[in-house]
């Protein structure tokens, strides 16, 4: 009999830590970059090749950086929310074009619209790894001194916006 007791035992372990799994919210990833000062890149801005973007040129501005893409097919979903937020000038919106083809980028922000500030050309994807993008999009907030206050993984949508970012942004710009 107390040999079934071990096997019971670590089945009741592994059934205790999926049960506790399936309660997680799969697109609240904790980001180790939270708290921390963004990483730092210069890139060239995607209509504007010749000038070139560093994230300390927002210091003393909260911000919003965008990771997005023309072949992203959430991003497509996420986009009138960010058209809607852009035109509410509640926080300056930046995107960071990620993997794109120049050309198929600026095709789709003529296509649906313009939301960002401007956005800046990831070609080869080494800021969104510094960012540790998972995927796109994602999103996240900077405060006054650079910090990332706020990461979202996944389109944003209103309830998000009307609930975590907007006061997010409200409370930082205090």
């Amino acid at each position: 009999m107390k040999r079934f007791l071990l096997p019971l035992g670590g089945f009741l372990v592994l059934l205790a830590f999926l049960a506790v799994g399936l309660t997680l919210n799969p697109r609240e990833v904790p980001s180790p970059l939270i708290g921390k000062p963004a990483p730092a890149f210069e890139l060239p801005q995607l209509h504007d090749p010749q000038k070139i973007f560093a994230p300390k040129e927002m210091q003393g501005r909260v911000w919003m950086l965008n990771v997005w893409a023309s072949w992203c097919v959430s991003c497509r979903e996420e986009h009138p929310v960010l058209i809607d937020l852009a035109r509410a000038k509640v926080v300056p919106l930046l995107g960071l074009n990620y993997k794109d083809q120049r050309n198929d980028a600026l095709r789709w922000l003529a296509q649906f619209g313009d939301p960002y500030g401007f956005s800046v050309a990831d070609i080869d994807g080494r800021v969104g790894i510094d960012y540790g993008v998972y995927g796109v999009p994602e999103t996240y907030v900077i405060d006054k001194a650079g910090v990332i206050r706020y990461k979202q993984i996944g389109p944003v949508t209103p309830a998000i916006l009307k609930e975590k970012i907007i006061p997010l942004v409200r409370e930082l710009e205090k």
